[in-house]
């Protein structure tokens, strides 16, 4: 027990570390994620003892560098670039103003639900669409007499539904890539909870928002700068890999960006590389953990901690129960999701091969509880940032956040249901 405990101290010390620090600093983002992690890496290597420091390092280097971890970069290289090229071409834009177009007359609260679910979809990102629509919802709200924590409520959680469950979220991408599952397999068992949970959200919306009235000026659609978004969504939908899709996605952005006059061939250039700079401390959190989780494993500390978590367990219901619960513990200390994927990845991965959980499901199971957390946090980057656009209290914004609470019931009834069947 003594040995498992040292072996699984570099997880604690990262945890404590940020989640103390934070709550001493009042601010969750003051305190760099990096450091932390580069604490508890440094951490790691001192106590990986009976080994020459060389050897120590190497481990840690061989854990940073897997073939797995190294494919996750360079999708996270090809989102960054396809991103930003997209956004100063102007897609984003103009996927707003094409959902704000649709919006039904007297479904404002449904129809701004629907849209930040379909942007977030697109652009498979939460944090994305709230910047896009929070702005706009703020206004709204201003103009109808609303209240601005309920609008604002509405964009945050329908940003989780695409960042939940897009091909180019970089939760789908760290959940599949960690289970060795594809994207379009996640999408499909995903869908099964989060769509039931959407429909459900929407229809309170609807009754909720039924006396309010959207807005009658929307600016121009361009038509042609949404394709970019629709391509990537069609072809991750038919299973193409997703380096593939990212390439095209680059591609169709730099096509249109060019002939629209949004960039010129160096703008081009120039957004890729800010994008995939953007990416780099993703990229570098990316590397430690995986170090970081080589020398725990080394030492025996994930071996320990299944067996501490599966000590009462004794089918596929309680294995689900135990990565549900560790992601979202993990979640809740470092306000992260992604970081909280890619941190108990391998330990989910190791539990799920142990009972016979479906690749799939435990993709699923990581993305859709770090997301629930996510979304239920005050100190969240997504909550953070929607408060202050809408110069509102974090706090305000929780009471009116469905989504999040819906979708964290229906995924912990699809484990206790076994649901989907085909898929548990």
């Amino acid at each position: 027990m003594k040995k498992g405990l040292i072996a699984l101290s570099p997880l604690v010390v990262f945890i404590l570390l940020y989640l103390v620090t934070s709550i001493i600093a009042g601010d969750f983002y003051k305190v760099p994620i990096t450091v932390a992690f580069m604490t508890a890496s440094a951490y790691a290597v001192v106590v990986c003892g009976g080994l020459p420091l060389g050897k120590r390092i190497d481990i840690f280097s061989r854990g940073a560098g897997t073939g797995q971890m190294m494919l996750m970069i360079w999708i996270f290289i090809l989102a960054g670039a396809f991103a930003h090229s997209a956004k100063i071409m102007g897609a984003i834009d103009a996927t707003v103003n094409l959902s704000l177009t649709l919006l039904p007359g007297n479904m404002l609260l449904a129809g701004l639900f629907l849209a930040a679910c379909f942007i977030s979809l697109s652009i498979g990102t939460s944090v994305g669409t709230i910047v896009a629509l929070t702005p706009i919802a703020a206004g709204i709200a201003s103009q109808t007499g609303s209240s601005i924590a309920l609008l604002t409520a509405v964009v945050v959680g329908g940003s989780f539904f695409g960042d939940n469950l897009s091909f180019i979220s970089d939760t789908t991408i760290a959940a599949t890539q960690t289970q060795g599952c594809r994207l379009s397999d996640k999408f499909r068992v995903n869908s099964f909870i989060v769509v039931p949970s959407a429909l459900v959200v929407f229809v309170i919306y609807l009754f909720m928002g039924s006396g309010i009235h959207s807005p009658q000026h929307v600016p121009d659609v361009s038509f042609v700068k949404v394709i970019p978004y629709l391509i990537v969504l069609l072809t991750a939908i038919f299973g193409m890999n997703v380096m593939a899709v990212l390439a095209l996605g680059i591609l169709s952005s730099g096509l249109i960006g060019l002939l629209t006059s949004s960039f010129d061939f160096y703008g081009w250039l120039g957004a890729m590389g800010t994008g995939i700079v953007g990416m780099g401390e993703l990229i570098i959190i990316t590397m430690m953990a995986g170090g970081l989780l080589g020398i725990i494993k080394y030492n025996g500390g994930i071996d320990y901690l299944i067996r501490l978590l599966t000590s009462h367990v004794s089918n596929k219901r309680g294995a689900e129960l135990s990565i549900a619960a560790l992601v979202s513990m993990v979640n809740l200390c470092t306000a992260n999701n992604t970081v909280a994927i890619l941190t108990v990845g391998g330990i989910a991965k190791q539990i799920g091969d142990r009972y016979g959980v479906d690749n799939r499901k435990c993709a699923s199971i990581l993305d859709t509880f770090s997301c629930t957390m996510q979304g239920l946090i005050p100190y969240g980057a997504q909550m953070l940032m929607a408060a202050g656009l809408a110069q509102l209290n974090p706090v305000s914004i929780l009471p009116y956040l469905y989504y999040p609470v819906i979708v964290g019931i229906v995924a912990l009834l699809s484990i206790l249901l076994r649901y989907p069947k085909r898929y548990s």
